[in-house]
């Protein structure tokens, strides 16, 4: 084994490495975040994407190749939306709210979790110089750095992001109805932005404020390795 991998390492492998380990990341990233919405429209009484076949981990069934690419190239993407019909919720409005703030939810606890396991993974690799621990912290690096990318990013006010069911979902009903009419046009206006550069400022800010906040919450397991350690 320790000849295999010392071949691999002479064939400079480690940009190929890297790119499927970033790839892997994202499929997970957005599958949690589609999952979770699915999953919080079904508690809340929607069966949609349940009976759509959506309340899966099986990334083939969200991936959407450009919000794919997206995300691996800037690290903020999409996926397939998950089907709802807001109007199996009890409380319409309400339901939709939180079935869209599930979605950013969810990549911040999926960041910390990568931002701990990264920690724990630190760990390994200074006591034990262990290889495996190598693979694993670059891999929950991207985890965390693109699941708190897509957290951030879904929380901006433009339809069709999550943001946009959210604020919109405190407006009057009347307002609320004309505005979702427009969602369609939101994602042209969002490819704008992205392409010309001008979300990337508030983007990079609040996803790495988020991140320095993540990581002085999760940095407990080095800190214990490092008493224990030493």
């Amino acid at each position: 084994m320790d000849a295999f991998l010392a071949w691999l390492k002479q064939l400079q492998f480690d940009g190929i490495w890297q790119t499927a380990l970033l790839v892997c990341a994202s499929l997970l990233c957005i599958t949690f975040h589609e999952t979770c919405h699915g999953l919080v429209a079904y508690w809340l009484g929607d069966r949609t994407a349940k009976n759509a076949g959506r309340l899966t981990l099986n990334p083939l069934k969200h991936v959407d190749i450009g919000g794919l690419i997206m995300m691996a190239l800037f690290r903020f993407g999409w996926a397939k939306p998950v089907p709802v019909d807001m109007r199996n919720f009890k409380n319409p409005k309400k339901g939709m709210a939180l079935t869209a703030l599930a979605g950013p939810v969810s990549n911040v606890l999926l960041a910390y979790v990568a931002v701990v396991l990264q920690s724990a993974c630190w760990c390994f690799i200074v006591a034990a110089q262990s290889r495996v621990a190598q693979v694993l912290y670059v891999f929950f690096y991207y985890v965390a750095i693109i699941s708190a990318g897509l957290a951030v990013f879904n929380l901006f006010p433009i339809p069709p992001l999550d943001g946009s069911k959210v604020v919109f979902a405190l407006l009057p009903d009347g307002m609320y109805g004309k505005l979702m009419r427009f969602e369609r046009y939101g994602m042209l206006l969002l490819m704008v932005l992205l392409l010309t550069g001008v979300l990337d400022t508030p983007l990079v800010f609040l996803r790495d404020g988020l991140l320095d906040g993540l990581h002085a919450a999760g940095a407990w397991p080095v800190d214990l390795f490092l008493k224990i350690y030493q």
